[in-house]
């Protein structure tokens, strides 16, 4: 299964006082307290029925600010890594462990051995629905508030993280900054993922998928899914 050999930016829709926020609006407004109620409500299901299911791994999405600008934070996997995903932009997350309680306690457990980074169970927002990679392997993404970059005290496992930074929201939802590539199978279009661009960083594979998940929530009057199955195709976006 191989991706197309372009990358196609998806069309902008310029905010004209009506209809959805600006990306800058709807950033400023998705860590409020308004908004946290309904996004733990909206999660309440799925963080009952994932929450105790078996699964491979979890990650965890964590929420922050920047200078008080709501963003996300990524590491970068260590080049010294072994497999296909070294040096890849990721969330913090890995492998469940016989030990831990739930899905929870694997994303909470993993990020404090990856960032030394612990996390309050009250700080986690909940579950959001598992996704399946390229192995079938079950990863289940858990969503937390973490508070403001400038208080944390991260201190980077070097075994495992090159990097750690941050995207702001309004970066994310901006047009400009999104991308899409499409794989086929056998010569046929079969489905399309997204991808985020920031600088030298591109988020791409289940980190897009997550961080599209996530947006789709928080603000989703603004942001609008890019991942589709083959025959899915979306008004103001075209295929190449």
């Amino acid at each position: 299964m191989l991706p197309t050999l372009r990358l196609a930016s998806r069309l902008p829709s310029p905010w004209r006082g009506n209809g959805p926020l600006s990306p800058e609006e709807a950033a400023r407004h998705s860590l409020s307290s308004a908004n946290e109620l309904r996004c733990r409500q909206l999660l309440e299901a799925t963080t009952a029925r994932y929450r105790h299911r078996e699964a491979s791994a979890a990650v965890l999405v964590p929420l922050c600010s920047v200078h008080g600008d709501p963003s996300l934070l990524y590491t970068l996997r260590s080049s010294r890594l072994i497999g296909r995903h070294k040096g890849d932009v990721s969330f913090p997350g890995g492998k469940c462990d016989p030990q831990d309680q739930d899905i929870v306690d694997t994303a909470l457990r993993e990020t404090r051995e990856e960032l030394g980074l612990p996390i309050q169970e009250e700080n986690v927002w909940g579950v959001m629905k598992p996704v399946n990679d390229r192995k079938n392997s079950v990863i289940v993404p858990v969503i937390a508030q973490v508070g403001p970059l400038e208080s944390l005290d991260l201190t980077p496992n070097p075994k495992e993280v090159d990097d750690v930074f941050t995207m702001p929201l309004a970066h994310l939802l901006h047009p400009q900054n999104q991308g899409y590539t499409h794989f086929c199978q056998q010569g046929r279009y079969s489905y399309t993922l997204p991808i985020f661009l920031h600088g030298p960083y591109r988020i791409w594979g289940l980190t897009a998928i997550f961080t599209e998940l996530t947006l789709e929530m928080l603000v989703p009057g603004t942001y609008h899914r890019i991942a589709r199955l083959a025959g899915q195709q979306r008004s103001g976006e075209t295929r190449t």
